[in-house]
């Protein structure tokens, strides 16, 4: 079976077909160049689900992760699609730690998202912004003064939760 069918395939839930291609991409059956492909032309909500397949993949082994991937997925922040952006945040979050020094634009867009509407596209926003601050790079303090005053605004406990220890 191949993406092309997996995503076909009607009979499949989404979290068996999340399951399934994570699978596939840990285990080297497929490529993240193959996954980075198929979302690009991929209607919105299977674009979302590739990047939970991402997501998924990249917690587990988030050395999966090159350049490319973090440049689809910043500018997938930038994307309409309210699961697209959380799910492309949670991706960064996964991997912010092996890209140090690239990550200025997906700080950008993450500090755009983290006053979205949307309660699970701030909740992962401040997730990746988390991580991007635990790596305390040489834009750590300006960052972190950015955070805090989010923060401050914020009104759901949950997304408070994950900067609350900075």
């Amino acid at each position: 079976m191949n993406l092309t069918t997996l995503f076909a395939d009607k009979s499949i839930k989404a979290k068996a077909k999340t399951a399934q291609a994570g699978n596939w991409l840990m285990t080297g059956e497929l490529t993240v160049h193959e996954l980075l492909a198929f979302a690009e032309t991929s209607n919105p909500t299977d674009k979302a689900t590739c990047i939970e397949i991402l997501e998924l993949a990249t917690r587990h082994k988030p050395e999966l992760a090159d350049e490319s991937l973090l440049d689809f997925v910043t500018a997938t922040l930038q994307e309409d699609e309210p699961r697209i952006k959380w799910e492309s945040a949670r991706v960064i979050g996964n991997i912010a730690k092996l890209f140090p020094s690239s990550l200025k634009q997906a700080t950008l867009c993450l500090l755009v998202n983290a006053t979205h509407s949307g309660t699970v596209v701030r909740w992962a926003t401040a997730l990746a912004l988390a991580e991007i601050l635990k790596l305390k790079t040489s834009d750590y303090k300006k960052l972190l003064q950015a955070v805090k005053a989010l923060s401050t605004q914020e009104k759901d406990a949950g997304v408070q939760k994950n900067t609350r220890n900075l």
